[in-house]
């Protein structure tokens, strides 16, 4: 019943590559290599694995990676000495792994058939950078049963505090170390140096329908240089609009990313993908989205933190507030307390480490 369904997507282009591979296993096939296999879903977790990766690269030996999504499958296919595949869809899971001496999986990728396939072969199996946010904490014991099974098949969790390992403890996590945060451990990379603007440049970061308008409308201080950056790139024409329309009853001047590399005018749309680190390393405040709305939950604050930004949040963090912990001197404010910001007596954001990569490098290298 789902085949018309998935056929209709495939067409998108956000799915265009990873349904056919996950679903069809169209140009999927199986590793070859049977060594270290990494397991992410999508760009973020594939990121925050780049430094675990580079410390256990070997010349005689790729490294496996799999991923859900295509955005995940272009990150992954640009690091050096890595063989990328999508992950299949579970039913096909049983004919399609093959035995390697470990798989790593990280935080909540917590697919059954793929941990229970892996254990079946013989695979010693890890999670690592494992959480359980107080909500999904919730929904886990009610289908406690279920994921004890899961938990089972596990071998080592390296989780990420130590209410962390106490609920994973709970849930049939056998062999649970405390790793802290791997994503603490992640360097950004800036891929494209923008020259700073003599003003001060404020970001509006991966931002969310009626974000914008909400921030714009808040009376938050903005006689600066602004770029916006919107989440997700369908809706750059959408915002385009709306900020056209805003600088002009501002009398501001407005451009396009695309089309102003100098950040020379008021407000600045970011309309290309993959730039915001990028414009995070010669921003002087960012304003982090996702956290002015109730449902979004907010984004990872760790790659602002890294170049030390003034940063300002909203209160709707629930999805991220393991990360938020990690970085000292965000502002959190509610949308209506914008206004009263002055940012010059903002601190600057500062990460705390707490990220333990030798541990886990010793555990992937040991041998079953």
């Amino acid at each position: 019943m789902a085949i018309p369904f998935l056929l209709y997507l495939a067409f998108k282009k956000k799915y265009k590559h990873s349904i056919p591979a996950r679903f069809f296993l169209l140009d999927n096939p199986m590793f070859k290599n049977q060594d270290i296999w990494f397991h992410a879903c999508s760009l973020g977790e594939v990121t925050s694995l780049e430094p675990l990766i580079e410390s256990l690269k070997s010349k005689d030996k790729e490294i496996d990676i799999s991923v859900i999504t295509q955005t995940g499958f272009k990150k992954a296919s640009e690091i050096e000495g890595c063989d990328v595949r999508y992950l299949p869809f579970e039913i096909f899971l049983p004919f399609w792994v093959v035995k390697h001496r470990v798989l790593v999986v990280t935080e909540a990728e917590l697919w059954p058939m793929l941990f229970f396939v892996s254990k079946a072969k013989g695979i010693k199996t890890i999670l690592i950078n494992a959480r359980i946010s107080d909500n999904s904490y919730k929904s886990y014991k009610k289908f406690s049963l279920f994921y004890k099974w899961i938990f089972s098949n596990i071998d080592i969790v390296f989780a990420q505090s130590a209410i962390d390992k106490q609920r994973l403890k709970e849930l049939g996590a056998k062999d649970v170390k405390i790793g802290g945060n791997i994503k603490t451990d992640m360097k950004p990379i800036v891929t494209k140096k923008y020259k700073k603007p003599n003003k001060r440049v404020v970001i509006f970061a991966s931002t969310h329908e009626d974000e914008e308008r909400m921030l714009l409308d808040s009376g938050l201080s903005i006689n600066d240089i602004l770029i916006v950056v919107p989440r997700h790139p369908e809706r750059f024409k959408e915002v385009e609009k709306l900020l056209e329309k805003f600088a002009k009853t501002q009398n501001l001047t407005f451009s396009k990313l695309s089309e102003n590399k100098n950040l020379d005018t008021d407000i600045v749309l970011c309309n290309l993908m993959g730039e915001l680190v990028n414009l995070y390393a010669i921003s002087d405040v960012v304003v982090l989205c996702g956290s002015f709305r109730d449902g979004i939950g907010g984004h990872n604050p760790l790659e602002p933190a890294y170049f030390e930004k003034k940063i300002i949040s909203g209160e709707y963090i629930f999805n991220q507030k393991v990360l938020y912990e990690l970085v000292e001197n965000i502002k959190i404010s509610k949308l209506e307390e914008l206004k009263q910001i002055d940012f010059d007596t903002l601190k600057k954001s500062k990460i705390k480490k707490t990220g333990q990569l030798e541990e886990l490098i010793k555990e992937i290298k040991r041998k079953n």
